[in-house]
């Protein structure tokens, strides 16, 4: 599996106007997403795990399942 940076590129974008950034990484056949806030991040523009999820499938084409996602609130 290969990470097709042009499709997420749009959602990084969409992202980083809120003051988030989204770092992707590939095991096998698992997608790990982290999103992290920078200090003026919207905490209310960051939409549900399950919603994310489900724009990252459509964006990479693979099964919602494998796709490990980490938000801001998750490092606390």
């Amino acid at each position: 599996m290969s990470i097709d940076e042009s499709a997420l590129s749009g959602l990084r974008s969409t992202l980083e106007a809120d003051d988030y950034r989204m770092a992707v990484s590939e095991s096998g056949s698992s997608i790990e997403v982290t999103i992290t806030a920078g200090p003026d991040a919207c905490e209310e523009c960051l939409v549900p795990k399950p919603l994310m999820r489900n724009i990252l499938h459509a964006a990479l084409g693979v099964p919602e399942d494998d796709i490990t996602l980490v938000y801001p609130a998750d490092a606390s």
